[in-house]
């Protein structure tokens, strides 16, 4: 499994549990290990993470009301709880947890368990990069190997690609080459359908929980909410809080299907990106 598509799993786990679940996930899935639910919040906050990992055992104290708010915060973001033992203290933690929100229990004091929680969170994330790409496809129909394999790049990596000469790394290509090919069959450029996704996978990340625009800006790499906020105005020419109000993942994917997709579909069934000569043409 590639990089691009290995779950993030933030984990908060009793240390004798830690090299167990790192065992377990080793390959499947990548873990980002706190020392408390507070903390593991924070993780969400400020990366792209697919899920909580919560030991029955950690959800003392403070946990049960903070993982209520979470649950109602980041309805996208599954919290599992994971069971490693058999004690009344187990069983009243996951009656609390189940009054949080939490709906989803690995039971991991038997081997199958271990099996089972890797199957869980090996899971690769569906969300966001899916949801861009397959109306992208319908609206394209049959394209040739690179030119999937160019969409499927930008929109995997586009929440970490802030450059086109990134882009153009990822792809094997000169970046000044990769501008002119698309330059010559008359294609917005790579900048534009680079700025394009990201605005996507910003509105999604708007819609689907309570993340501040200061968050959404780290999520996507800019080096600050304010440089996040001044390419929105270079843009859109409206500050986040406009954008996170009026323009919802919904309408800014039938933008950008509408702009930079639907237009140019017919050119984009004999375009080849990539390697002139060595791709395969849809068909």
């Amino acid at each position: 499994m590639s990089a691009a598509t290995t779950p993030t799993v933030a984990a908060v786990l009793d240390p004798h549990e830690r090299l167990r679940v790192d065992a377990a996930g080793n390959g499947a899935f990548a873990l980002v290990h706190a020392e408390s639910v507070r903390s593991a919040i924070r993780v969400v906050r400020e990366r792209p993470v697919d899920a909580v990992l919560l030991s029955v055992r950690r959800c003392a104290g403070e946990a049960p009301a903070l993982l209520e708010q979470f649950t109602r915060a980041f309805p996208a973001v599954p919290t599992i709880a994971l069971v490693t033992g058999r004690s009344p203290s187990d069983a009243e933690a996951l009656l609390r947890l189940g009054a949080t929100g939490v709906r989803q229990v690995v039971d991991a004091s038997e081997a199958s368990g271990w099996r089972r929680l890797r199957e869980v969170l090996a899971t690769p994330p569906a969300g966001r990069a899916q949801a861009i790409l397959t109306p992208v496809y319908d609206a394209l129909g049959p394209i040739g190997s690179g030119s999937r394999r160019f969409w499927d790049e930008l929109v995997r990596t586009a929440p970490g690609t802030t450059t086109v000469a990134s882009l153009a790394e990822r792809l094997a290509v000169v970046p000044s080459t990769l501008v002119s090919r698309f330059v010559r069959v008359g294609l917005p450029s790579p900048k534009d359908h680079l700025v394009a996704v990201r605005l996507c996978y910003a509105a999604k990340l708007f819609d689907e929980g309570d993340l501040t625009i200061g968050d959404v800006a780290y999520r996507l790499d800019y080096a600050s909410p304010q440089s996040f906020g001044r390419h929105l105005r270079g843009v859109l020419g409206i500050t986040p809080s406009e954008f996170r109000s009026r323009f919802p993942f919904g309408m800014v994917l039938d933008r950008f299907l509408e702009r930079i997709v639907r237009p140019h579909r017919a050119t984009w069934r004999r375009f080849k990106p990539l390697a002139p000569g060595k791709e395969r043409s849809g068909s």
